[in-house]
This record gives structure tokens, sequence and C-alpha cells, in this order.
């Protein structure tokens, strides 16, 4: 694993030390993940789901909130709440961000 990169050795780690009937807590796995490995680690978390494993995950990633059988916990100074994904700040940024990148850009960037 030293000779991959950090999100090829992750990657690998997941699909080939996890199995099932396991418990896994994982802190921002989407960190070192492109979005099609999100999307490859959501297939293979779907995989051990079925195989009775469970899963807390930290994540900011809407790929991974996507996960249809998740329970959104959003945590803030007021407390916790649980949430649908298309509640979340992170899918209502990422969608305003695809609506139109343009603007959305102009905005960032305006002095």
């Amino acid at each position: 694993m030293h000779e991959q990169s950090h999100g090829e050795a992750f990657f690998a780690l997941f699909n080939e030390k996890l199995s099932g009937n396991g418990l896994y807590v994982f802190d921002e796995p989407e960190a070192a993940l492109s979005p099609l490995r999100q999307m490859a680690l959501l297939t293979r978390m779907d995989e051990l789901v079925h195989e009775n494993s469970q899963f807390i995950i930290a994540t900011h990633s809407p790929i991974l909130m996507a996960y249809p059988y998740a329970r959104i916990y959003e945590i803030s100074e007021a407390g916790w709440r649980v949430v649908s994904f298309e509640e979340t700040e992170h899918f209502q940024l990422q969608k305003q961000f695809y609506a139109d990148p343009k603007r959305f850009v102009h905005h960032l960037l305006k002095k």
C-alpha cells in the first residue's frame, strides 16, 4: 500500500480488508477520494450493509450522504437533528453551484 497514492491505498483497504458483520467508523473518508472513487466507495458500503455491516461516518460529501438507507444527523451549535439528504447544507451548496457555476464563482471572486 505504500506504493499507492493515499486515496488508492484507502480505497484498497476498504475493498480488501473490510468484511460483513462489521461496525465501521470513518472520519471524512472522502478526503482522499475523487468523486468517482466516492461513488465506488458507496457501492462497496452497500455490499457490506447487505452483509450485516453498519457504518458511522462523519462526512461533508453529498455523494456519501446520498446513500438511500442513511440516517443523517446534522450537528450544529444548536445541537443535532435528523435531516433529509436534500436538507443538508452540503447538498444545497452543490445544487446552487451546479445550477450556475459561472455565476457562483463570479460572486465568490467579486472584489
